[in-house]
């Protein structure tokens, strides 16, 4: 299947807090809408709007909870953009984590759609280009790839928006 999504290249570093990178972060700024979730925020504040949640209680954070309890149980207004910045494997939670295995990703993005607004978006950071996918009602908007070189995975980013 061919798309037109426009793909943004950067070449930069890789540091397991991913928006310490400053490329990484202007992007994301740059793309987020509105009232926004971060549902993995990490140590990194972000100039937006920002609700942080972390289940590290040593990382600042406005909620300290599993992500997809964070989602299941979020009773306040809907967000704008959700930002997915998981750890990209369970090996990576467990470090993260200190041994605590971050929530099921595909249980967590089957709930995502019931917190964000219509026409809101999520940004997902990983190893794949779909995340939400046609499925859940959204269609890709834009996509980056962060290139760290030699041979180390890049870093790949997808915005998706909510269509219906």
């Amino acid at each position: 299947m061919k798309t037109n999504l426009p793909i943004d290249h950067f070449k930069c570093p890789l540091n397991k807090n991913t928006f310490v990178i400053k490329d990484i972060r202007e992007w994301v700024e740059k793309y987020c809408e509105g009232k926004v979730l971060n549902l993995f925020a990490g140590k990194t504040i972000l100039a937006v709007d920002e609700i942080r949640n972390d289940l590290n209680v040593n990382i600042p954070a406005d909620f300290h909870m599993d992500a997809l309890n964070f989602v299941k149980t979020w009773k306040g207004e809907k967000f704008d953009t959700v930002i997915l910045d998981s750890p990209y494997s369970q090996r990576k939670s467990m470090e993260m984590y200190e041994g605590i295995i971050c929530s099921p990703f595909k249980q967590l993005k089957d709930e995502i759609p019931r917190i964000l607004n219509l026409n809101g978006i999520v940004i997902t950071f990983g190893y794949h280009m779909v995340s939400m996918g046609k499925v859940r009602g959204f269609e890709g908007v834009r996509g980056a790839v962060f290139s760290h070189g030699g041979a180390i995975h890049d870093t790949i980013a997808i915005i998706e928006r909510k269509i219906q």
